[in-house]
């Protein structure tokens, strides 16, 4: 019988490394992330091999990618295609929703 998953953020396990606090909930096809990221933290430019959704809940970052630089604020959204570049500046505390869809194949 299919199922219904209900979560709040807190009782997920926090991962904490480089200023950024990241607490996943896996699902079939996608899953989702809820990032907490501290001032002054950089992402170096990486990408991924899944479509990836960034929602920008709180803060702001400086976000380079192959469609220039972009000023990210609260209610923004952002898709990047599989394999997509992106790097980012922190320059406020900011908290990120993300959704990573899995990989076709």
């Amino acid at each position: 019988m299919p199922k219904t998953d209900v979560i709040t953020w807190s009782d997920l396990p926090a991962q904490t490394a480089g200023g950024t606090e990241r607490r996943s909930f896996p699902g079939t096809g996608a899953s989702l992330k809820h990032i907490v990221i501290k001032a002054g933290t950089a992402a170096p430019r990486h990408d991924h091999p899944h479509e990836q959704f960034v929602i920008v809940v709180e803060g702001r970052a400086l976000l380079n990618c192959g469609a220039g630089p972009i000023d990210l604020r609260p209610g923004m959204v952002i898709r990047f295609d599989p394999g997509a570049w992106h790097s980012a500046d922190f320059v406020e505390d900011t908290v990120l929703i993300e959704v990573n869809l899995t990989p076709a194949g």
